[in-house]
């Protein structure tokens, strides 16, 4: 069950029960479309992501995106159905533990029935589903999105292990403004039109912790006339905190790994240390990285979605360094 996720790190390093530690994969790229089974190109020859992860020491995934309406979602034009039944049994067999991402930067994820998430939900169900993500970011009205946290309200006391995260962009800037867009501000408030002043226990709200813009203070951490991507990121958490009141324990960052699609946005090695040593020591929830397709190296430029954009980390070298951050 949802506590399972510990396994991501609970009791390694220091990094607190429950914490969740991985990548994302665009489940679009480099998929095998004849059989549905979401595969990754980073060890040269296509591969199911299962197994590659376990290969490479992870045991953490987070699959993106379902678009559209609950109960007849689909991820870049496969049937939720067909994508779930091609998935989850590898996923199990090779004893990953797997996070089911909505919506995203490109597609919108509505739910307009409690028995329409349900639907959803079925088609994952598995004792290695640890959390389902709704990536808030295209454009979603009030409404939809108060929809979104009232199905989680439902669907917990039908699955009360599961963890249900809220992924928003953000800025990570020092001036004291407001760090959240509209539909980040929608979220929180409809969280607590929902939930009351208590946060949940089975919420997080996970920063998308990347493109801040031009360096400004207005926007991230400058150091040097750049934005500081590792120091950004604690930033946007301790922003979240300040002005939100969402406990540290209940927040999860996502950056993205080396050149971020506003170039000079560069997320290092030594950033991946930054943010998870203030990930220990302030007990998030978790740590995710876009994207696992990105980890392997090509050079600086703009931002590509199968390499990491700045070179000189070597194969899986930012999911190495997590791992190593967080004592495993």
């Amino acid at each position: 069950g949802g506590g399972g996720g510990g396994g991501g790190g609970g009791g390694g390093g220091g990094t607190p029960p429950g914490f969740l530690l991985g990548p994302y994969k665009d489940t679009s790229i480099n998929m095998d479309w004849n059989t549905n089974v979401i595969s990754t190109m980073v060890p040269g020859t296509r591969t199911a992501i299962g197994d590659d992860l376990v290969a490479s020491g992870g045991d953490t995934i987070t699959l993106a995106f379902a678009t559209g309406e609950c109960g007849s979602e689909s991820f870049g034009g496969v049937p939720g159905p067909a994508m779930a039944a091609a998935n989850v049994p590898l996923l199990e067999a090779a004893g990953v533990d797997f996070i089911v991402s909505t919506g995203g930067a490109a597609g919108s994820f509505t739910c307009g029935s409690d028995a329409g998430f349900e639907t959803f939900l079925g088609r994952w169900a598995s004792d290695h589903l640890v959390g389902v993500d709704l990536d808030i970011e295209a454009g979603q009205s009030a409404q939809q999105i108060a929809d979104l946290i009232a199905r989680i309200a439902a669907a917990h006391d039908t699955h009360p292990t599961l963890r249900f995260s809220l992924t928003i962009a953000t800025l990570a800037n020092t001036d004291g403004a407001p760090s959240l867009n509209v539909h980040g501000t929608d979220t929180l408030q409809a969280m607590r039109a929902t939930f009351g002043d208590t946060w949940p226990a089975f919420v997080t709200v996970d920063l998308m912790t990347m493109d801040y813009g031009g360096p400004s203070p207005g926007v991230c951490v400058v150091v040097d006339g750049a934005c500081q991507m590792g120091q950004s990121a604690v930033q946007a958490a301790h922003n979240l905190n300040a002005t939100f009141g969402v406990p540290y324990e209940a927040i999860e960052l996502t950056p993205m790994i080396g050149g971020n699609d506003v170039q000079g946005e560069l997320f290092t090695l030594d950033d991946v240390d930054t943010v998870m040593a203030f990930a220990i020591d302030q007990g998030l929830a978790g740590v995710h990285w876009w994207s696992y397709d990105r980890d392997v190296d090509c050079d600086q430029g703009f931002a590509s979605p199968t390499c990491n954009s700045i070179g000189g980390a070597g194969p899986r070298g930012y999911l190495n360094r997590f791992l190593a951050a967080a004592g495993r």
